[in-house]
């Protein structure tokens, strides 16, 4: 990932250590501006409604833009300031500017804690009161695994700017008994001297499931860093222009853009219960994908329209199976109709099919 030495920093007194760091650019790349024009009278109904369409969408992603979020890096800083982002990589690179390290170097974050808690893992939101921790890329370590069965027991997941890393470990899987050398966070880095940045964290899933059983293999993982101390944040007050906390939520889309919106509970459910399937079926966790997904749900009153426009969008790549696509569409109308038990939770029994890693 590119590092962008070009920066305008200045410093702000902290209550908790004297000194916050902080970017003041605050312009995104994806933000739309509105352009006034003189109009006649004589505009139809049609027109004035796409107008005021294009207007508040304009407005939220410029809502978007005037945020500010404190930070720290999870294994101890100051408390920095970040702003003007519109997707995650844009984020880890004014993370990055504000502490003057190479944005290459952030393996993930979490929010409103410093320790490695997959719950509390960034994906396609922030609350507008969110605290964000960067957690930074700490000490390698080279692994010889040996593949006694056919699942390894990982759940793999991405910090969306091509670093896989893993997020849950089956107990009493393969990688269970390695648990003092492979951890949750491990950011997974070669198989087999073979790098895997910058690839889907679903390719590199199925890197590990063909690895033939019996075999040995070797894995270079990096793990957070976790040395140094930590500052808790301060409470504060929000310092966001005219933006109210409490109900909504800083929201990346696929589009690149980002608009501060109502928090969406029901979609918040969705995402929750899409992700369960796909790592039962896929081995990863992606919230923005699950949340792609349940957007393609919206208006479809069928599974075959729901399967068509999965196919003819971005994600048709990744070739769901048919089983898969009618699990989804069982547990996105479930939840549309309020019954909202789509998917029960994943029992010892399932473990198997869903770390088959």
């Amino acid at each position: 990932m590119p590092f962008f030495s070009s920066k305008k920093k200045s410093q702000k007194k902290s209550g908790i250590s004297g000194i916050i760091p902080s970017t003041t650019t605050a312009a995104a790349t994806g933000a739309s501006s509105v352009t006034s024009k003189t109009t006649k009278d004589t505009h139809n109904s049609n027109s004035s409604r796409g107008n005021s369409r294009k207007s508040t969408n304009a407005e939220k992603s410029q809502e978007a833009t005037k945020l500010v979020f404190h930070c720290q890096l999870a294994h101890g800083s100051p408390t920095g300031l970040v702003s003007g982002f519109s997707n995650i990589k844009e984020l880890y690179q004014k993370i990055a500017d504000c502490f003057e390290i190479p944005a290459s170097t952030i393996l993930f974050c979490t929010l409103n804690t410093h320790k490695i808690d997959m719950s509390k893992l960034l994906g396609g939101q922030i609350n507008l009161e969110d605290f964000i921790f960067a957690h930074v890329k700490g000490q390698a370590k080279e692994i010889d695994v040996v593949k006694s069965q056919a699942a390894i027991g990982l759940t793999i997941t991405d910090n969306g700017a091509g670093y896989p890393f893993i997020k849950r470990i089956v107990e009493g899987s393969t990688a269970d008994g390695m648990k003092t050398l492979i951890k949750v966070g491990d950011h997974i880095e070669k198989i087999n001297d073979k790098s895997v940045v910058g690839i889907r964290h679903f390719e590199v899933a199925q890197v590990l499931k063909s690895i033939p059983i019996g075999s040995t293999f070797k894995l270079r993982l990096v793990e957070p860093d976790s040395f140094g101390f930590q500052i808790e944040p301060a409470k504060r007050g929000r310092k966001s222009g005219n933006v109210k906390s409490g109900t909504k939520t800083l929201r990346f889309k696929a589009n690149g853009q980002a608009s501060v919106e109502e928090v969406d509970d029901v979609m918040l459910k969705a995402v929750d219960r899409i992700n369960t399937l796909l790592e039962k079926y896929m081995n990863i966790n992606d919230s923005d994908l699950a949340q792609q997904i349940w957007e393609l749900s919206e208006n479809k009153k069928n599974p075959s329209d729901f399967a068509t426009a999965i196919d003819e969008s971005e994600i048709g790549s990744f070739n769901f199976t048919d089983e898969f696509i009618f699990d989804l569409w069982a547990a996105i109308d479930d939840i549309k109709v309020g019954r909202l038990r789509g998917v029960p939770e994943l029992k010892e029994e399932d473990e198997e099919q869903e770390a088959d890693v």
